[in-house]
C-alpha cells in the first residue's frame, strides 16, 4: 500500500512538474512572438540612404573678384543656359552656391521685376556682398538666402528654376541639399548643374555621380549639354523632378 502511494504521489510530482514547464515554455514563446525584432529606425534608415561614398571640397572662401573674369558670360553662353532653364520675365529662379551673385544678377535681369531670384549662400561674408551688389545694380527681385551645408532653405513649391555653377561638388550633403531642393520645385521646374569631371575634392565631380545622386534624391535626367567647355567645364545637366507616381 505504502509502495502504491509513494507511487501515485511521485506521477503527481512529476505531472506537475511537466505542467508547469510547459506553462513557462507557452510564456517565453508569447513573448518572443509579441516583442518587436530589432529593425533599423526611420532616421537611422534615411541617414542610410543619404550618405555618399566620395569626397567633396572645401567650399571657396577666397576673393569674389575670380567670378567676374569679362569673358566668363561669352565662354558659358549664359544666355543660352537660361534658355534651356526656361529662365523668362516672372519666373522664380534659385542661384545655389551665388558667390559673387555673378548669375544671379544675370537671371534677376532676365526674370524682371514680376520675378524673383533667390541667392542661396552658406557664406555670411557672401550674403552680406550679394545685397550690397542688388543695391548697385538696382535689382529688388533678389533675396539672399543664408542656407546650411545640408539644407538650401527655399520655400516648397517655389521655384521655376534653379542652376548649381560650379558649386555641386562644394557641397558636403548633397542628397540631403537636393531632396530639399526637389521640394522647393514647382510641377515641370528645372535643375541645371554645371560641373568639370574630377574625384570630389579637386574641385570637380564626376557626371555620373552627380546623375546618381540626383536620381537618388529624386530627380530626372533629362538632358546634357558640353558648350561650357570654353569656361574650362565639361558638362552642364538638367534635371527635373521625378514625378510622384514614377517613384519607387
Amino acid at each position: 500500500m505504502k509502495k502504491f502511494v509513494l507511487g501515485l504521489v511521485f506521477v503527481k510530482a512529476v505531472f506537475l512538474f511537466a505542467f508547469a514547464f510547459s506553462a513557462c515554455q507557452t510564456a517565453e514563446l508569447s513573448l518572443l512572438e509579441t516583442t518587436p525584432s530589432a529593425s533599423p529606425t526611420p532616421n537611422a534608415t534615411n541617414a542610410a540612404n543619404e550618405n555618399i561614398n566620395r569626397p567633396t571640397s572645401e567650399p571657396y572662401t577666397g576673393d569674389l573678384s575670380i567670378f567676374e573674369d569679362e569673358n566668363r558670360a561669352k565662354n558659358l553662353q549664359i544666355d543660352r543656359v537660361m534658355d534651356i532653364l526656361k529662365i523668362e520675365k516672372g519666373k522664380t529662379v534659385a542661384d545655389l552656391g551665388a558667390g559673387s551673385g555673378w548669375f544671379t544678377t544675370r537671371a534677376a535681369k532676365r526674370a524682371g521685376e514680376k520675378g524673383k531670384v533667390y541667392a542661396v549662400e552658406i557664406n555670411q561674408e557672401y550674403i552680406n556682398y550679394i545685397n550690397e551688389r542688388a543695391k548697385k545694380e538696382n535689382l529688388a527681385n533678389i533675396q539672399t538666402v543664408l542656407g546650411t551645408e545640408d539644407d538650401p532653405k527655399l520655400p516648397e513649391n517655389s521655384l521655376d528654376a534653379a542652376l548649381i555653377l560650379k558649386t555641386y561638388h562644394e557641397i558636403a550633403e548633397p542628397i540631403k541639399v537636393m531632396t530639399k531642393l526637389r521640394r522647393a520645385m514647382k510641377p515641370r521646374a528645372l535643375v541645371g548643374i554645371i560641373d568639370k569631371n574630377g574625384k570630389g575634392d579637386d574641385h570637380g565631380v564626376d557626371k555620373d555621380s552627380v546623375i546618381l545622386e540626383m536620381r537618388r534624391a529624386g530627380f530626372d535626367l533629362i538632358d546634357q549639354y558640353d558648350f561650357v567647355k570654353p569656361d574650362g567645364m565639361d558638362y552642364f545637366l538638367v534635371f527635373r523632378a521625378t514625378r510622384q507616381s514614377e517613384r519607387k
